[in-house]
């Protein structure tokens, strides 16, 4: 099947990266340039105040266009890299003229017509795509699932409890502008002995956090929902049992805000069908595609978000037997939420595509 694009080079299809100036629009053009060079042209979209600017993809210096209907004649594939709204606007129209919609935001990930995908867990759903629009997930979910879906392919899932230690990129730029100020406004100052200290330190510099992240961990990420749940929460546990094919599958979840630039944490209690052993918990994550095992704690060997961060694997550490229950396993993960939960993941997504249309 034959894109409407494949008019590059050599035939190759044409993708569009819309959002091309964001965050992570930035790490795409990263990742473009160091993956496999399957494209033919690689149009760069963003708004029309970014238009004009010139930004480097696979070592040429590409002009960026204006988020226009225009922008999507002749691509085969459109990754978005954009807020909900521009996405659930955008999106449509660019699948309309014939381009396969990755999309980054959350506007789709639930649509029953719109498949979730991570492509070591469920590479056979990017077919199935009604809408012509596929969705990524959430950056929290892509740190933890590619390791939990190949426990889950051997030992069969049946509970999950898990708690993230998010970074504040994953509130934007924003995010990551508001932790450095409020590390430059807390140095240097007696904390610690009183509560409040740190409040009155950073004094109205909470940027997008409802309390300080420096020096801070705040057990909060989202917008509230019903029950005290949290919008981050709740999509962790759709999410999750989307990807797995798992309706019912008991989650829960509570997401934490810590002072960590980039790469998102998480604690995870996984129950299966049946007893479990390390040994075979071990060889199965040694040897998953996208996971890296790094689990010697008597050697100080853990993943940490610093040893993480700028790597594309999830890692896990601390795998161990849940003490009172032969059917679960505890573990501690790790992934870059800017890589592999966000641009590199989307990325594979439109990978698996352009296979589809060679």
């Amino acid at each position: 099947m034959a894109g409407p694009g494949q008019t590059g080079r050599s035939g190759r299809p044409t993708l569009a990266v819309v959002g091309a100036t964001g965050a992570v629009g930035t790490v795409m053009l990263q990742i473009l340039s160091q993956r496999a060079d399957i494209w033919g042209e690689i149009r760069l979209v963003a708004s029309p105040r970014s238009a004009g600017r010139k930004l480097a993809v696979r070592g040429e210096e590409t002009e960026v266009v204006a988020l226009t209907e225009e922008a999507f004649d002749g691509v085969d594939v459109a990754l978005f890299d954009v807020p909900d709204e521009v996405a659930e606007r955008w999106a449509p129209l660019a699948a309309a003229k014939g381009a396969v919609v990755v999309d980054n935001s959350g506007t789709f990930r639930m649509d029953p017509d719109v498949p979730l995908v991570v492509p070591e867990v469920n590479p056979h759903a990017v077919r199935m795509r009604p809408r012509g629009i596929i969705a990524n997930p959430s950056c929290t979910t892509l740190s933890m699932i590619v390791a939990l879906g190949a426990l889950h392919a051997e030992f069969g899932l049946r509970e999950l409890v898990a708690s993230s230690y998010q970074a504040v990129s994953g509130a934007g730029r924003e995010g990551v502008a508001t932790l450095r100020q409020q590390l430059s406004l807390v140095a240097g100052t007696e904390l610690g002995t009183s509560p409040g200290d740190v409040r009155r330190a950073v004094g109205d510099h909470t940027g997008p956090f409802p309390e300080p992240v420096a020096l801070n961990v705040v057990p909060w990420a989202g917008t509230a929902r019903e029950d005290g749940w949290s919008s981050e929460e709740l999509k962790v546990r759709d999410e999750t049992r989307k990807i797995l094919g798992l309706p019912v599958l008991p989650v829960a979840v509570t997401c934490v805000r810590v002072p960590v630039i980039t790469t998102h944490s998480l604690t995870v209690h996984a129950r299966f069908e049946g007893e479990v052993t390390v040994d075979k918990a071990r060889e199965i994550l040694a040897t998953a595609p996208g996971v890296v095992l790094f689990d010697n704690p008597a050697a100080g060997e853990f993943p940490t978000p610093a040893d993480v961060v700028g790597t594309d694997p999830t890692w896990v550490g601390r795998v161990r037997r849940a003490l009172d229950d032969p059917t679960a396993l505890e573990l501690f993960v790790c992934g870059d939420n800017l890589r592999k939960g966000s641009a590199l993941n989307t990325a594979q997504i439109a990978e698996l595509v352009a296979a589809e249309l060679s």
